[in-house]
């Protein structure tokens, strides 16, 4: 306290309020670094997900299924950080749009997360029994949407507008891949009766992948609104 003014407020002589801009920038930053470090951790459950369901490894199933609730709890400690700096700190304009957008933001890594989760449930229902076919498009799948969420957090970092265009537009091959896959399954299912259980499993496989892609195309728009306070949709 500074003649009974909280530390956090007090003035300079232009009328200023230095110390409190410091005490936002800084909790800004903790806050981008927290969403990178849940980013890191939906990442990290994709592709392991994906992998037990290829390797058929099912303890790795169940750890994704188990590292879950990191990510919900970094999903509300997120949000009650953000919700005290808005109210705290009354931001405005740019510094509003920011906060706004992590709130949203952490949303869309959340389902992430839980799309991940269902991908290795599906790998502990298939279990061991013998793949329908070696997965080759369904590991690609999963590589570009890993690879959107990755590049759509850096361009909330960088506030680099066009890497978020450019990771956007990526759906589109996540979209192609996930027709791929319906095509060459449903011709399995077709020829042959028997693999229609599994068949289904991993039809839902690439329908949780492109959810996770959108997702990540969600994170760019967000970034580009936070940037130029101009909404795009793609």
């Amino acid at each position: 306290m500074e003649n009974g003014i909280p530390v956090n407020f007090a003035h300079d002589q232009g009328g200023g309020s230095i110390v409190a801009r410091r005490s936002f920038d800084e909790e800004l930053k903790e806050l981008k670094e927290d969403m990178l470090k849940m980013g890191s951790y939906v990442e990290e459950a994709i592709f392991k997900a994906v992998r037990a369901l290829a390797e058929q490894d099912i303890k790795l199933a169940e750890e994704v299924n188990q590292n879950d609730e990191r990510i919900d709890e970094y999903e509300v400690k997120i949000e009650e950080k953000c919700i005290r700096l808005i109210a705290l700190q009354q931001p405005v304009a740019k510094d509003l749009r920011t906060i706004g957008m992590i709130t949203k933001i952490i949303t869309d890594l959340e389902r992430i997360g839980d799309n991940a989760c269902n991908i290795s449930r599906i790998a502990q229902k298939i279990g061991t029994e013998p793949l329908v076919k070696p997965l080759i498009d369904i590991p690609r799948m999963a590589d570009l949407a890993c690879l959107m969420v990755h590049q759509s957090l850096n361009s909330f970092v960088d506030q680099n507008v066009e890497l978020a265009r450019e990771t956007a537009k990526k759906d589109e091959e996540v979209d192609l891949l996930n027709d791929q896959i319906f095509r060459e399954l449903l011709t399995f299912m077709m020829a042959d009766p028997s693999t229609i259980n599994q068949s289904t499993y991993l039809l839902f496989v690439g329908r949780y992948l492109e959810r996770i892609a959108d997702h990540a195309t969600n994170v760019c728009e967000r970034v580009i609104y936070m940037a130029t306070g101009k909404r795009e949709s793609f």
